[in-house]
């Protein structure tokens, strides 16, 4: 059993992945060809917003994000300490300090009512994170901006692509939003990538040099860049892939309705809930087990993938030691850092392998 099964959804839509890369192959221009302002175009419709920029991966993203917001030493950005490294990587890496604030216990994202605490006169940006599938409380974190004097929100959506709230699609929730298309994620190519997402001018314009190293035009350079280009060869990949995404958010959500079914009611597991104002992607179908490891070895002894993301939550990460947030700060974060457990999970889990899961958690 895969943990996620690319192979599938390859071998239905490869005739088609065939035809885009020879394309590109054919045209040669496989750094910001046609197929990636193609794509850009589709991304705008699909999510909704008036800027989608290709760019090189999710953590480029939100790294583009932040210079344009021109955010670095001595400000502060706050976000969650219970997400993969990259959010709070690229807010250290710009030379600000990443404020850490607890998770709620029901969904695992960042839990708004403990933001406006956080936020200080160095108070740059907030960057909430849509973990395992579904968006933060944006409704609430934008509130708490817009109080704060517009400070820029910036939604990492890397896990929740496709999902909504309050009927918006992710990555059209605030200032900007961003999204990775690594191979695993809801949408995903077959290499590194990402995009990002924004209704201001002015900011999608500075995001399209930065991109390409603070480029305005050739031979000309305003601002300070990098690298962040995506490959035109990835570009042709997801473009094919997005065709049949809504088709999969539905598969998608089916299987998380029906593992949620099937594992309530057993002592020691707790499932996501997912918020009535959203709808779920389900990156992962994660649960929080209190004998993880011993459910661990048994689902590894029938062969059966599983994973545990974050176990160690990033304010207890030796690169952020600096930063002074020892064990016991954010009591939340550590109790599911210590208990998740990722279970298989994609569009196309068919249902033996569903209930071959499911019965093995039931009987430990």
């Amino acid at each position: 059993m895969d943990f996620i099964d690319l192979k599938t959804q390859q071998a239905r839509i490869r005739g088609k992945i065939d035809a885009r890369i020879a394309a590109v192959l054919d045209h040669g221009q496989y750094i910001m060809g046609p197929e990636v302002f193609e794509l850009e175009e589709k991304l705008c419709e699909f999510v909704g917003v008036k800027h989608a920029i290709g760019v090189s991966s999710g953590t480029d993203s939100l790294l583009i994000a932040l210079m344009a917001l021109e955010i670095g030493p001595g400000d502060e950005v706050i976000t969650t300490p219970y997400t993969w490294i990259s959010t709070a990587e690229v807010i250290a890496l710009v030379g600000a300090k990443p404020v850490f604030v607890d998770i709620e216990p029901d969904t695992w994202n960042i839990d708004p009512n403990l933001i406006e605490p956080a936020i200080t006169e160095r108070t740059k940006a907030i960057m909430p994170v849509g973990i395992y599938g579904q968006t933060a409380n944006m409704t609430a974190i934008n509130e708490i901006a817009a109080r704060h004097g517009d400070i820029p929100v910036i939604e990492d959506a890397a896990q929740s692509f496709g999902a909504t709230h309050h009927g918006k699609m992710s990555g059209s929730l605030s200032t900007i939003g961003s999204t990775s298309f690594f191979p695993s994620k809801p949408l995903g190519c077959y290499g590194d990538g990402g995009a990002i997402f924004t209704d201001d001018d002015e900011l999608a314009e500075k995001m399209r040099w930065i991109r390409i190293h603070g480029q305005k035009e050739k031979h000309h350079h305003p601002v300070l860049g990098l690298t962040g280009r995506l490959d035109s060869i990835q570009a042709a990949i997801l473009l094919e892939k997005l065709e049949i995404f809504p088709e999969e958010i539905g598969m998608r959500s089916a299987v998380g309705r029906s593992y949620s079914e099937l594992l309530s009611g057993i002592p020691g597991i707790q499932c996501p809930r997912t918020k009535a104002e959203n709808t779920n992607v389900f990156a992962q179908f994660t649960v929080l087990c209190e004998d993880r490891e011993r459910i661990r070895d048994v689902l590894a002894f029938e062969e059966v993938p599983s994973v545990s993301y974050y176990e160690v939550p990033l304010h207890l990460q030796t690169v952020f030691e600096k930063f002074n947030y020892g064990k016991g700060s954010f009591e939340i974060t550590e109790r599911v850092a210590h208990q998740c457990l990722s279970l298989p999970m994609s569009p196309y889990l068919s249902d033996v392998d569903l209930q071959k899961v499911t019965g093995l958690v039931r009987a430990v």
